[in-house]
């Protein structure tokens, strides 16, 4: 590197971490990247781009706009990481709310959705505004269960042919809603960050990499030794041990989760993805239902003994910015989780989904949980669109709880870095990072982390190799 350049550090190489310094790199910086683990973006499970936020009725409207917009940004910026298919949300009859409670937010998300597109051309990337939701009575279901299910689904009808056939009608509230709401996947975008990191001659990234000591000295920082202008602190639900080195109060929360992976013989049909909604922590929590390759699906059920873990929302300590996690949640992070809990958390995943698709029955386990810990920032747990703190001129702390507010973060530590006369304005907002990659190497290194990973390698592919979008 070149001292006399702009040294800026950047601690976590996950999704937020990653990203911001592929975003930085366009301008005259040398950065370095330090990250935990021996590969990026391996933390938390991702399965959605979150746009619009409907899938969490809990949210409030400003929020569903946000994330609709910072998931299209997401979407432009790793194309090669999104699963171009819709999913389908049902409401179930044991669920308090009746099954139309969205309409009035999707009508405002379809509004909102025209304008991005009328500002841009680029951005109509969720197909037209006109088709961003479609609503299905009983009837209509009954209908589509009569029809082929195709090979290759071109509409909106065509992709729920297949779960018309599994649904058990009775315990469900109509309408049915499909909406553009596409797949996020993890493998593709540590895959795509990996590979677009790489070409930058001003990044340096140092993996299998634990930061030790850090010392800040006037308009410096000194991490292990070496001197930076400018730190970012993008280390996930461990960012608390970065302020506390700094001496910096925050108060925030961390939550585990995991996410399961089984495998059903389904003859390679192409699925939407289904939400069946329900009250969160109750054994009537949301089941999700996240369709991969040969057969594999990702699963979550929002109930105390699959997907959320007793004492897993955690909160700091007055005395302490970061957030002590129960020994056995750290001890799975850390070291991996018994054969015994896998099988049987990912059994009850199964049994959870079951009740609306009774012949998911015959899933069987595939693989050990997608998992990690989730940051949110202050005391809100509904909190879903948040990004960047700044504590003094030179240190920022992105916070985002959803992957979808990385470009927002970014753009804002861009303007603090503009304001301290450190990078040039000329390129700012510029995103297109992603364009020339080619969709076969990113397949390729997404199975390479996989295999790496211990997971399946159907998991590195989308759309069983469609990437044609509706």
């Amino acid at each position: 590197m070149q001292k006399n350049k702009t040294q800026i550090a950047i601690i976590g190489g996950g999704i937020a971490g990653s990203s911001v310094a592929l975003y930085l790199s366009q301008f005259d910086l040398d950065i370095t990247l330090f990250e935990k683990e021996s590969s990026l973006v391996s933390g938390p499970p991702m399965c959605h781009l979150h746009a619009g936020g409907n899938l969490y009725k809990e949210i409030d409207e400003q929020q569903c706009i946000k994330l609709l917009k910072q998931s299209i940004e997401l979407l432009r910026f790793y194309p090669h990481a999104v699963d171009f298919r819709p999913t389908l949300l049902v409401t179930p009859t044991s669920d308090n709310d009746e099954a139309d409670i969205l309409l009035q937010r999707l009508k405002l998300l379809q509004s909102e959705y025209q304008k991005l597109i009328d500002k841009n051309q680029e951005n109509k990337v969720l197909g037209e505004s006109c088709d961003y939701y479609k609503l299905y009575s009983k009837e209509d279901i009954i209908q589509l269960r009569k029809q082929q299910i195709p090979t290759n689904p071109k509409t909106l009808d065509d992709w729920i042919i297949p779960i018309t056939k599994e649904l058990t009608l009775e315990k469900l509230k109509f309408p049915l809603i499909l909406v553009q709401e596409y797949g996020l996947n993890v493998f593709r975008i540590a895959a795509s960050a990996s590979l677009l990191l790489r070409e930058k001659s001003n990044i340096t990234l140092k993996t299998d990499t634990f930061i030790k000591n850090i010392k800040q000295k006037e308009n410096t920082f000194i991490i292990n030794e070496e001197r930076f202008d400018y730190l970012i602190n993008a280390a996930g639900f461990r960012s608390g041990m970065i302020d506390d080195l700094l001496n910096i109060k925050r108060e925030r929360l961390v939550e585990f989760k995991a996410a399961y992976i089984a495998q059903w013989k389904t003859d390679n049909k192409l699925w939407p993805e289904v939400i069946f909604y329900g009250k969160r922590g109750t054994p009537k929590g949301m089941a999700q239902f996240t369709p991969y390759p040969g057969g594999y699906f990702q699963l979550h059920g929002m109930t105390r003994d699959i997907t959320l873990f007793e004492n897993g929302l955690v909160k700091n300590s007055p005395n302490s910015a970061k957030v002590q996690l129960p020994k056995e949640l750290l001890t799975k992070i850390e070291k991996g989780w018994q054969e015994k809990e896998i099988k049987q958390r990912t059994k009850r995943a199964i049994k959870h989904v079951s009740q609306y698709i009774p012949s998911f029955k015959e899933a069987t386990t595939a693989s050990k949980p997608l998992y990690g810990a989730q940051q949110i920032p202050g005391d809100d747990i509904t909190l879903r669109a948040s990004e960047v703190s700044f504590e003094c001129k030179r240190y920022a702390r992105c916070e985002i709880v959803k992957a979808s507010s990385i470009l927002t973060m970014a753009d804002a530590i861009t303007k603090k870095l503009i304001d301290l006369g450190l990078i040039k304005q000329d390129l700012y907002g510029k995103r297109d990072f992603s364009d020339h990659l080619n969709d076969e190497v990113v397949t390729e290194y997404a199975k390479k982390l996989c295999i790496e990973r211990n997971y399946p390698e159907s998991l590195a592919y989308v759309n069983y190799g469609v990437r044609e979008r509706i």
